[in-house]
């Protein structure tokens, strides 16, 4: 089943670098045909967070570079174009971002660790879950 996702940048940044149930997320939500969604600003925000010296330190272990995640990335993420939107949502601008993306992609799913987003639990119908409900959603999937 074809699944249109968002994932915000924390929850990218846990899947590129700290894998768990993240990086699950990902790989199995790829494999079961789900799509992932960003936008220009969201890779920005991605770029930029791989390059922050804690995070940096951490790929470094791993014998990873930062741009070589985010070249991965950016294989994986389908790319839209975002329009504002018109009445902020979020005090957050960069959540505003998740939110318009996943108005773009037409998403059925924003998978976030912000609580900010969290809180709102969904935007015009689209679902805002954490990765272990997305994992329970990809798991029902699954045994369809």
């Amino acid at each position: 089943m074809v699944l249109k996702v968002v994932a915000d940048t924390n929850v990218l940044v846990s899947a590129l670098v700290w894998r768990g149930n993240p990086r699950r997320l990902l790989d199995d939500g790829l494999a079961a045909g789900w799509q992932f969604y960003s936008s220009e600003l969201l890779l920005a925000e991605l770029e930029r967070v791989l390059s922050y010296p804690r995070i940096a330190t951490a790929i470094a272990r791993q014998r990873q570079t930062s741009s070589a995640l985010f070249e991965l990335a950016q294989g994986v993420l389908r790319p839209v174009n975002t329009s504002p939107l018109v009445v902020p949502v979020c005090r957050d601008p960069d959540d505003d971002e998740v939110l318009a993306c996943a108005l773009a992609a037409k998403a059925d799913l924003i998978v976030s660790g912000d609580a900010d987003l969290l809180t709102l639990g969904q935007y015009q119908s689209i679902p805002i879950v954490t990765v272990a409900q997305a994992l329970v959603r990809l798991a029902q999937v699954q045994s369809l």
